[in-house]
């Protein structure tokens, strides 16, 4: 898509709107953007960033020259929007949304009697960190986009919207509405609620001196670092997908009852199978270049324990220009020496950083 003319609103401008906008004047620099949103920071913030042409505090007539329209407020509040939007859509806009469950927009949208122009979308990327000065174009590079059409959009519309959103870097899946909501609630809604399931199991069981706290390993950390995310969003997704992450908790239940029965009877060659099924099975999506559980791209390297050795390093990749996307000290460890843990935003930059940094005397290890 080389449409030097594209115009684009979005109706909210957080973490997930702010990164569709800066991917799309990433790729687009000529395109027109124009952004509501409740925040008046947010909008300040992406006008001084050059990402938005227009700021708006209110939902009025510039959004009539929209190509395509971004629904990103929270689902609740895109549901609320809908009819003030309706008085200044044209017939060739089409709008679009990035909830993480469908069904509720689709009802409304149906409702409103816009069937014949929205294409939702879910692109399966995010952080713990939100608002639109988290956002970031790369979010989008290499995450799955899931477009669920209504019947009625017209096909060359869901061709043009899908090449658009390749464009970006994203990889476009179409589904259902309902097929959409059923598998997000299995890789995505349930693995949120187990994780923050056992961080209040820990807070719950742990002693007054916190040392199951103190001690949580990077295995811990890792299966519940998602329950860092907005209780408020997880809150509505349970509520708008309840009946789908209802049936997937009873079975998951079911599982952890299995499992349980036999650990109680030391069934030894059930336990082995159990652990060997679920390792067979992740290993065949580990190197997935995009998903809801993409690959991570993380090394760790061995430090003196001592006052500037993580600054040492940080240095020395930013001046051969290799981006960080997380830095950090692995405190789980015995040994007197640290663990400095890296991730990238590609494996060349593994390998660049293995190459730099291993004359300087340091061990990398790359994290599978």
């Amino acid at each position: 898509m080389e449409n030097k003319q594209l115009t684009c609103g979005f109706i909210g401008l957080g973490l997930i709107g702010g990164s569709i906008a800066k991917a799309l004047r990433q790729r687009y620099p000529d395109c027109t953007l124009i952004g509501y949103d409740t925040q008046k920071d947010s909008l300040d913030l992406a006008l001084d960033e050059g990402v938005l042409n227009c700021a708006l505090t209110e939902i009025g007539e510039e959004f009539g020259a929209c190509d395509y329209i971004f629904l990103c407020a929270p689902v609740s509040c895109n549901s609320e929007n809908l009819p003030s939007l309706k008085a200044f859509l044209r017939p060739e806009c089409i709008l679009t949304d990035a909830g993480s469950v469908k069904t509720s927009i689709h009802e409304q949208i149906e409702a409103q009697g816009l069937s014949g122009q929205f294409i939702g979308g879910h692109p399966m990327a995010g952080s713990e960190r939100t608002g639109y000065v988290n956002s970031r174009a790369l979010l989008l590079e290499n995450a799955y986009y899931i477009l669920t059409p209504t019947r009625e959009v017209p096909r060359e519309k869901v061709d043009a919207y899908r090449e658009l959103v390749s464009s970006l870097g994203a990889i476009p899946l179409i589904l259902s509405f309902r097929e959409h909501d059923y598998v997000t609630a299995a890789v995505s809604h349930l693995p949120h609620v187990i994780a923050s399931s056992l961080v209040n199991l820990i807070r719950d069981s742990d002693s007054g001196e916190g040392i199951m706290k103190m001690i949580a390993a990077g295995g811990f950390k890792d299966i519940t670092r998602i329950a860092s995310s907005s209780p408020a969003m997880w809150q509505q997704i349970c509520l708008t997908n309840g009946e789908n992450i209802d049936a997937l908790l009873t079975a998951y239940i079911e599982s952890l009852q299995s499992i349980q029965k036999e650990i109680r009877e030391s069934a030894s060659s059930r336990i082995y199978d159990f652990f060997d099924r679920a390792r067979i099975y992740r290993d065949s999506f580990i190197n997935a270049s995009s998903g809801p559980i993409k690959k991570s791209y993380a090394v760790s390297i061995e430090i003196a324990d001592e006052p500037g050795a993580l600054a040492s390093i940080a240095t020395i990749l930013a001046l051969n220009n290799i981006s960080i996307k997380n830095i950090g000290i692995l405190h789980n460890r015995e040994q007197t020496d640290g663990v400095l843990g890296i991730e990238f935003y590609s494996p060349e930059s593994i390998e660049e950083a293995r190459r730099i940094l291993t004359p300087k005397g340091y061990v990398v290890h790359e994290k599978k």
